[in-house]
């Protein structure tokens, strides 16, 4: 049975879990030949492991490592196809009580270690042939958020700002990339049941004295289609960027959060 996605080569980035499992799971039902890297290697081989993939253990704030990740990719299959540009990392905290340190570990991750990687890819593939029947060498896919133009939370600020980073980055390489067949899109996430959201949940409810889960089912509440988002809604919008599907489209944010933010 083929799938859309048949012989399609993707790194994906925070592969571990949440998002990036998810999605793994339903690239590779989709037919397509993962790379699966995370600073938790562990974690990624069990994802690897379950689908029959390939992992690679990866922090992506070191330069090393990206290299060793992308060359990873082309050392097995010759090329790749697609980067889904996943990592990141949050904390909950009082604008005006974040440090130096919080910002830069943010910014690190979630901006400056996703730039290096889209551009170490981006590298790669426009120097490799067209995909099969189409008029494209790549695409990138980027995970920001809807906290990337709303501004979040206001515990949120520096993962908010970061966000908004990466979409203004994603579009300029969409600018940038278009003369060499490369696309960049962007994915925009709500309130998504995964780890990320437990961590803002602990920082929120300790420094509100809540029980904890309270800030969880405050900020779900006020979603229209009434329940919190699952990693597995975010799938579909991955899938089709990955397709031939979306070869038209780049320089794109999209969300997806059950209408939290409808209108905006």
């Amino acid at each position: 049975m083929s799938g859309r996605l048949d012989d399609r080569t993707v790194l994906i980035t925070g592969a571990a879990s949440g998002i990036g499992a998810a999605c793994a799971r339903r690239l590779a039902a989709e037919g397509a030949r993962l790379l699966l890297a995370d600073l938790d290697g562990p974690g990624a081989d069990k994802v690897a492991r379950e689908l029959g993939q390939w992992a690679v253990q990866a922090d992506v704030t070191r330069a090393t490592d990206i290299d060793r990740m992308v060359n990873a990719a082309y050392e097995r299959w010759g090329r790749l196809d697609v980067l889904f540009n996943n990592a990141g990392v949050v904390q909950a905290k009082p604008l005006l009580d974040v440090t130096e340190d919080d910002w830069d570990r943010i910014m690190s991750v979630n901006l400056r270690a996703a730039f290096f990687v889209l551009q170490a890819a981006a590298r790669r593939m426009a120097k490799q042939d067209l995909l099969p029947a189409s008029e494209l060498r790549g695409k990138l896919i980027h995970t920001a958020s809807i906290a990337s133009y709303r501004g979040g939370l206001p515990l949120l600020a520096p993962y908010s700002a970061s966000k908004a980073g990466l979409v203004s980055l994603s579009r300029t390489a969409a600018q940038v990339l278009a003369p060499h067949r490369i696309t960049s899109n962007c994915i925009c996430p709500g309130v998504v049941d995964t780890p990320m959201w437990k961590q803002i949940d602990r920082d929120w409810t300790a420094l509100e004295g809540w029980a904890p889960g309270e800030a969880w089912k405050r900020r779900a509440a006020g979603i229209p289609l009434g329940r919190p988002e699952r990693a597995e809604d975010l799938t579909g919008l991955v899938v089709f960027l990955a397709s031939a599907d979306s070869d038209y489209m780049t320089g794109q944010a999209v969300n997806v959060d059950g209408g939290l933010v409808m209108g905006n």
